[in-house]
Order: structure tokens, then C-alpha cells, then sequence
């Protein structure tokens, strides 16, 4: 069976490597011919038995069944990355089996159509394994981490926009990471300037004022002596407006004429100062909503929204969850001094089940009590904080879906009640609606609406 004298890759080096498919015989002689090679191979017939061999220490790779039961290779997978964030993925798609759906969710580093010589899989070991070592790669230059689509396509637009100088608004719950991405932007951008975060929500409007655009010496009382503003320190760099839905209207009517002439006053001066620098915005809020309340000035909101970013939340990536607790897991267990490896199967299980309404901030907040409470070499399901660990065993999917059904039923009406009051005319029903054409079309899509079956025949 062995081909050549350099068969005991991935690598050459002996790795802990785990077999997962539900043909016991063929997982079996499968991790026993790795064996042979040198490597520490074992065998497990299920998602459960495959937990509970993870739970014993993690492995460097799995080889798993793409077609497990009751998305038993996404389990296995999980499992894996979560005890291991290093750790590869190689899936074993039967022949004739559409594994399209399986393969999309679980994004494998190597994929072996089965039957397969031992050459090849030998080498899709060693492709999944250089995988991983290159997204690793990437990760330590990347703040911004996951490998789910969305995220894909938002680091897509990073690369394409931060060497120009257009303003960027970044949208997205509060701890989905829009901080992070505008210090990204920054960093891709080749600015030499500094990167100046000023968080607009908490400052009053004549403190604000003052922060960007700085003050001279007896502008207001306690002005002793003149002061540069973040716009002046942002000058050859960027300047990163977190919370902006909070300017106020005065403040706005500024900060519109400083994006279209890159000018201002400071606070009680008349000195015309001019600034290079690249503005991303963010905000939790919509602010189309905001605009058409009258609270956001709609000129404003036009120059800012040049090129938007939405990061999306957590729970919509979950896939990333694994990776990005192994990331904070590291990082938690070098301030506190101590060696952790990583999550037992339980806290895994818990982890990608909890909603996450604070997004990725409350995940690195969850992994860090966890470091700091453990005791073993391993992440306990106790060490979590309890909202965390009570998602353990339960179907978030099964507890949501008839809310989301609830949800969606008066929402779809609302949608062809105004196509239907419009002439079926998209933008006069994203109008109606209170929307842009663009939401429209993605509400469209996620409640599965077909127009042209819908639209009654002309």
C-alpha cells in the first residue's frame, strides 16, 4: 500500500490523525494503514464517538465521512477545530453522493472522491495540511478572522478599496468587530499617518467639537491654551468615527463640509486648517431610518455612504466560531501564564449553540473567564459563563425557527401588499416600505419570494 520511502506525510512528520465514517471496517483499516506510515491513527464510527476521542486530546487531522448522519461531519469538524484551531479537515465524499451542501458548510481543507488510490490521499493530507498552514499565515497578519463567506467577501472589498481614498461607512451590530476592520483598512491602506479612533457616543456635542477639530486658547472656559483635534492628528493617516448616528445636527453640517474640502476651523479660531486624511465611519444603527426620521442629515448620509461594509453578527458565521475561540483561547492563556490546548467536546458544543447577541466581543469575553477559571489543559464546559454553557445539548435552530417563521409570515405580506399597491414596481415599493431597492431585493431572497411567480400574469 505505501508508495515511496516519503509516505509518512502530511509533511513527513507523525501526526495525530483521527478517521471518522460510519463504516466501521473501512474507518478501521483506514487509520491502521496510517499507522503503518508512522503516524498516531485512530478510528471512531460516529459524530458521538468521534467527540469523545477529541475530548481525550486533540488531533492534528481528521479524515471524516462527508455524508455522516445528522450533519455528522460538520459536528466532527467543529469538534475538531474547536480542541485545535491548527487542526486539518479532509472529507471523504462516496461515489455518485451530492455532498455540495455538506461540503459548503463544513469547508474542508482537502476533499478525496472516494474510491481513492493511496497516493492521492496521501496528498490531499498534505494539501490540507498546507492549507491550514496558510490561513494560519494569514491570520497572524489579519485582525479581522473567519473563513466564512460573508467575512470573505467583506476582506474582498478591504483589498480593493484601502489604497483609495474613498470613505468607508462600516455597519454592523455593536461587537461584530467594525473597530477591527477599520484599523485593517488602515494598515492595507500604505498611509504613513497615524490611525485615530474617536468614539462620538461618548462625548457631549461641545466636547466632540472640540476633539475633532481641536480649540485655540479661550474658545470656553477651562481652554488655557490651544489644542490640535483628531482630524489635525489623523493628517496623512486615518481617522475612524465609531458611533456616528450620535452627531449631532450641528456637528453634522461640519463634518460634511470637512469630508467634501478637507477643511475646518478649530473651536473659537479662524485659522483654515487643511488635512489629508481617510475617514471610516461606523455605526450600529440605520441610519436610512434616521435620515428619513429627520434626526440624520441626508446629504451627510449620502457623502458617507460611498463604499458600506456590513460585518455581519456571529451568529450568522457560526461556522467561524470554532477558529475564532481557538484564537482567543491562545491569546487568554498567555496573559494568564498557563497552557491551555483547547475545548472539550461539551464546550465546543456549547459554544457554536449559544445565540452570541454580543457577537464576537462577548465570544472573546466567554473564552477568556473560561482560561482564567479552568484548571486543566482544557476548556471545561463549567469554566464557560453560565448563559454560555446552558446552549450545551440544545438546537438553537430548532428553538428559533418557529419565531422566525412567526417573523417572516407578516413581513412577507407587507412586502406584496406594497408590490401590489405599487404596480409590482420594485422601487416604488421599496418606497413604501421605507427602504432602498437594494434591501428590498435581499429581503426578497431570505424570505425565499419568487416575484416573477408571484406577479399576476399581464
Amino acid at each position: 500500500m505505501p508508495v515511496g520511502p516519503h509516505t509518512a506525510s502530511p509533511r513527513t512528520s507523525p501526526a495525530r490523525i483521527l478517521v471518522v465514517d460510519d463504516d466501521r471496517r473501512s474507518a478501521s483499516g483506514l487509520a491502521q494503514w496510517l499507522c503503518s506510515l508512522g503516524h498516531h491513527a485512530s478510528a471512531a464510527g460516529s459524530a458521538a464517538e468521534a467527540a469523545q476521542a477529541i475530548g481525550r486530546g486533540p488531533c492534528d487531522l481528521c479524515v471524516v465521512d462527508a455524508l455522516l448522519p445528522d450533519h455528522g461531519a460538520q459536528r466532527v469538524a467543529a469538534a475538531v477545530r474547536g480542541a485545535n484551531a491548527n487542526a486539518a479537515v479532509v472529507t471523504l465524499v462516496p461515489p455518485g453522493a451530492d455532498a455540495t451542501a455538506t461540503l459548503s458548510s463544513l469547508r474542508p481543507d482537502a476533499v478525496v472522491p472516494q474510491p481513492a488510490a493511496d497516493a492521492d490521499l496521501l496528498v490531499a493530507l498534505d494539501a490540507a495540511v498546507a492549507a491550514v498552514a496558510a490561513r494560519a499565515a494569514r491570520h497572524r497578519d489579519c485582525p479581522v478572522l473567519g473563513s466564512h463567506p460573508t467575512i470573505c467577501r467583506v476582506l474582498d472589498v478591504v483589498d480593493r478599496i484601502a489604497t483609495t481614498p474613498a470613505t468607508v461607512l462600516v455597519t454592523g451590530e455593536s461587537g461584530t468587530g467594525k473597530s477591527l476592520l477599520a484599523r485593517l483598512i488602515h494598515e492595507r491602506s500604505g498611509r504613513t499617518g497615524r490611525f485615530v479612533e474617536v468614539a462620538c457616543g461618548s462625548l457631549s456635542e461641545s466636547l466632540l467639537e472640540s476633539e475633532l477639530f481641536g480649540h485655540v486658547a479661550g474658545a470656553f472656559t477651562g481652554a488655557t491654551a490651544d489644542r490640535s483635534g483628531r482630524f489635525l492628528q489623523a493628517d496623512g493617516g486615518t481617522l475612524f468615527l465609531d458611533e456616528i448616528a450620535t452627531a449631532s445636527p450641528a456637528l453634522q453640517v461640519k463634518l460634511l463640509r470637512v469630508l467634501q474640502e478637507m477643511q475646518f476651523e478649530p473651536v473659537g479660531g479662524t485659522q483654515t486648517h487643511t488635512v489629508d486624511c481617510r475617514v471610516v465611519l461606523a455605526t450600529n444603527d440605520d441610519l436610512e431610518k434616521l435620515v428619513a426620521a429627520g434626526t440624520f442629515r441626508s446629504d451627510l448620509f449620502w457623502r458617507i455612504n460611498v463604499v458600506t461594509v456590513e460585518m455581519p453578527p456571529l451568529r450568522d458565521r457560526a461556522g467561524d466560531i470554532p477558529a475564532l475561540a481557538a484564537h482567543f483561547l491562545a491569546r487568554a492563556a498567555a496573559k494568564a501564564g498557563r497552557v491551555v490546548e483547547g475545548f472539550t467536546a461539551e464546550a465546543v458544543d456549547a459554544l457554536e449553540r449559544h445565540a452570541w447577541p454580543g457577537n464576537v466581543r462577548e465570544l472573546e469575553h466567554a473564552v477568556e473567564r473560561g482560561v482564567f477559571l479552568g484548571r486543566g489543559s482544557l476548556v471545561e464546559l463549567a469554566d464557560l459563563p453560565p448563559a454560555v454553557a446552558a446552549g450545551h445539548g440544545r438546537s438553537p435552530a430548532a428553538d428559533a425557527a418557529p419565531l422566525k417563521r412567526a417573523l417572516a409570515a407578516p413581513e412577507r405580506q407587507l412586502i406584496i401588499d406594497a408590490l401590489e399597491k405599487s404596480g409590482w414596481r420594485r422601487d416604488a415599493a421599496a418606497k413604501a416600505l421605507g427602504i432602498n431597492r437594494t434591501t428590498l431585493y435581499k429581503k426578497l431572497k431570505r424570505l425565499g419570494m419568487d416575484l416573477a411567480a408571484l406577479e399576476p400574469a399581464t
